[in-house]
């Protein structure tokens, strides 16, 4: 691996750099450094302060931060949880070689964040849940869909969050500093661990609301001196479409920008983002994102009510409209400034600048940081990228660790202490860091060096069922368990086949002859995406109309049509009449309870908790990990029988304006663009 290094920040990298030696870096001046000292002195002092201010010793405040949180870190953590170092490097990588197109996936987060705050997460506060795969399992009964939705958001976190993430993260680091790739990732994973590992999400939301306002201003002094430099954007329009390398592929459009580099909405066969999958893939892919995935949605269950969960989704779905202007155009500007570098059109000269053959487009962003910002201000942006890297990393590890320690563990030990669900989740994250570590490889090298793409696309082959399964879920009563799990299985068999055939094939370089079936490559990443949830939507349908539907009083707060009932709810009933016994996980105490219920359904006795085996006092270790039980001031009280989601009116009526103004927005900008 060549490792780059900033010495010539005007030129471009050494080619002569040898693969294993690292190059003192003069990229970061002292001042740079006392800007990235002061940055880390102050997330840790956030992050110490919150895990001072939330009870982290039960699942309700580790994992919900004790469900008390307000719109604006709700909102920030949203969009800083989304926003990770991987968006910098990716948005700005895929700007650069294609144009603004790629900016449509943020902008298409405010329709979706509508839906989440407005339709989804109703259900899921109403239902009572800590985890997706839990609302699956009390929407539909028995255990193998939970099982499944959980092993299977995990296996999406590592090998389109952790690891994107911690390789966008890495090339920023190697740029500036000279170092190694595996080097810095190792770095960066240091740092984040200790508040991540100890705080819970109390920590994480309040770390990410302050990395929000750091990565917010460090992008907009980058965004204003970018197009101060290229002269502003009608400059831009002009240069782009000019800035075409030096040494190009003979016979080949390879480094020559697209015609339609300036227009969202591209053509429908030709297009490398085609309009109607803009339209309808990408709709079904970020609702599968925003609505139905453990990182996003975790956030707005621990809103203090509803309102604060809508007002949550709007100030994020606001601050999507930003990454356009602050990362893709960005890295057009910098194939303006960079295009050799940037722009390389032959494995040869791409080897040269970036030290690999598929394209160099990742490194427009971190290249013109250190072109054009000054001293300390560089400093502040590699912090902005620490701030989007671990804000992602953090809202991720405790994401899993919920899901694993909630969804799958609870299965494994039945009787497992709170103290050994807290220890679990923590040790399960450095489980999953080393997997992603070692998934890095195959990410670098895939989707010819443009890694936005590349998180797109596996989305788009694993995603379509869950979002297919959970919209049928809220709003088609008659869905039941056979029909959800059967039509899940059969799309993953697509989808993975369809990846399977994209990584055994993978693509030809810009030039190449194409050699992949016409599966392949006619049928856009997001057109598959369509094709696969209309799969999967007829499987459910034919599968549940030929079997059993559900009792409606099984169904109470668990679809749209009954999220306002107060009526008790008939919890499923397993195949088995051992699971009269079984355990419970309280979303208020965060306790595992033995829950022993009637005939009925209805709770009858609430047995002594799991009995613990006695543990050697580790009391400042525990204290910091926020395990001793006398920090808790909470008393283990049963959980009500069901979450309300009534609003006030004013606070209902000032959100639903602002949920429009926001979709106003959003239709503004698509066709400002198209």
């Amino acid at each position: 691996m060549s490792t780059a290094t900033a010495d010539m920040m005007t030129s471009p990298l050494d080619a002569t750099t040898l693969p294993n030696v690292v190059l003192p870096s003069a990229g970061l001046q002292p001042g740079d450094i006392a800007v990235i000292a002061v940055y880390f002195i102050f997330i840790l002092a956030v992050g110490l302060w919150a895990m001072c201010r939330t009870d982290r010793s039960n699942v309700s405040g580790f994992f919900l931060a004790g469900r008390n949180i307000t719109w604006f870190p709700v909102g920030a953590s949203l969009f800083s949880s989304n926003i990770g170092s991987g968006h910098f490097v990716g948005l700005a990588g895929t700007g650069a070689a294609a144009g603004i197109a790629v900016g449509a996936f943020e902008w298409n987060a405010m329709l979706t964040l509508y839906f989440l705050g407005w339709i989804f997460a109703p259900i899921y506060i109403a239902a009572g849940v800590v985890t997706m795969p839990e609302y699956l399992k009390k929407r539909f009964g028995g255990q193998r869909i939970q099982v499944y939705l959980s092993v299977l958001s995990l296996l999406l976190y590592i090998f389109t969050k952790i690891s994107a993430d911690l390789f966008a993260g890495a090339i920023f680091i190697q740029e500036a500093l000279g170092w190694n790739l595996y080097l810095a990732m190792f770095i960066l994973l240091a740092i984040t661990a200790l508040y991540t590992v100890t705080g819970g999400l109390a920590a994480v939301i309040y770390t990410d609301t302050a990395q929000t306002f750091i990565m917010l201003a460090g992008a907009f002094v980058m965004m204003i001196l970018s197009f101060v430099r290229v002269g502003g954007y009608a400059a831009l329009q002009e240069k782009y479409m000019k800035a075409i390398p030096s040494v190009l592929s003979n016979n080949s459009n390879c480094g020559i920008p697209r015609a339609d580099a300036f227009h969202v909405l591209r053509d429908p066969i030709k297009g490398d983002l085609p309009w109607p999958g803009l339209t309808f893939g990408l709709t079904i892919l970020a609702t599968w994102y925003w609505c139905t995935d453990q990182v996003i949605v975790q956030r707005t269950l621990a809103a203090k009510n509803l309102s604060h969960a809508k007002g949550g989704c709007v100030a994020a779905g606001l601050m999507k409209i930003l990454p356009m202007y602050m990362m893709v155009m960005v890295g057009m500007i910098s194939r303006v400034v960079f295009t050799d570098a940037v722009a390389c059109a032959t494995p040869e000269e791409c080897r040269k600048y970036c030290g690999t053959p598929v394209g160099c487009s990742n490194v427009a962003y971190p290249k013109l940081v250190l072109e054009i910002m000054p001293t300390g201000l560089r400093g502040l942006l590699l912090a902005v990228m620490m701030a989007a890297l671990m804000s992602s990393l953090t809202s991720v590890f405790n994401s899993a660790s919920t899901l694993f320690t909630c969804d799958l563990w609870q299965k494994i030990r039945k009787n497992a202490s709170e103290r050994e669900l807290m220890i679990v989740g923590r040790v399960f994250i450095l489980i999953m860091v080393g997997i992603s570590v070692a998934w890095v490889p195959i990410v670098q090298v895939s989707a010819n060096g443009q890694l936005f793409d590349y998180i797109q696309s596996i989305t788009s082959y694993l995603g379509p069922p869950i979002m297919v399964i959970f919209v049928m879920a809220i709003f088609w009563p008659r869905l039941n368990e056979p029909g959800a799990f059967w039509a899940l299985m059969c799309g993953l068999a697509v989808g993975v086949t369809r990846m399977i055939m994209d990584f055994v094939y993978g693509a030809p370089l810009c030039g190449q002859d194409e050699f992949r079936p016409e599966i392949l490559y006619k049928v856009h990443y997001l057109y598959f995406a369509m094709i696969l949830a209309t799969i999967t939507a007829i499987i459910a349908v034919v599968i549940s109309l030929i079997t059993p539907a559900i009792p409606k009083e099984k169904l109470i707060r668990l679809t749209w049509y009954t999220r306002n009932s107060k009526e008790p709810r008939l919890e499923m009933e397993e195949l088995n009449e051992e699971s009269k016994l079984e355990p419970t996980l309280s979303m208020e105490t965060g306790f595992s309870n033995k829950a022993v219920t009637g005939d009925d359904g209805e709770v009858v006795h609430n047995g002594d908790n799991a009995e613990e085996e006695p543990a050697p006092k580790t009391e400042a270790f525990d204290i910091f990990c926020g395990l001793d039980k006398s920090q808790s001031q909470e008393p283990n009280i049963p959980p009500p029988a069901f979450y309300s989601i009534e609003e006030e009116p004013l606070s209902r009526n000032i959100v639903n304006f602002l949920g429009l103004l926001m979709l106003c927005t959003m239709t503004f900008l698509f066709g400002y663009y198209a």
